[in-house]
């Protein structure tokens, strides 16, 4: 079960293999926020914000999900504008 809401036929591959890797991370807590923003954002983000999103989804689940529930900071370099949209979006999050 991918947890996904949207079909990705209208998505180019690039975007298809983001979707898909936003909702297998391995961490079903990051499935669930980054799965759900990619699902939200995907079809609109630019291709500079896809690159900012693929490269964040290569940090460690573990870490990734500390700095979005605040448990540690966020280092500067990963504090970039796609991060604070899956933070604002995850903080809009009924769960």
């Amino acid at each position: 079960m991918t947890g996904t809401t949207q079909s990705s036929a209208h998505l180019d591959p690039r975007r298809r293999k983001i979707l898909f890797r936003a909702w297998h991370r391995g961490m079903r807590e990051m499935d669930l926020i980054l799965g759900s923003f990619a699902d939200d954002e995907i079809a609109t983000l630019s291709e500079a914000e896809l690159d900012a999103l693929d490269e964040l989804m290569n940090e460690n689940d573990q870490d990734l999900f500390k700095w979005i529930v605040g448990e540690i900071p966020v280092p500067t370099e990963r504090n970039r504008p796609i991060f604070r949209r899956i933070l604002a979006h995850r903080k809009a999050m009924k769960f």
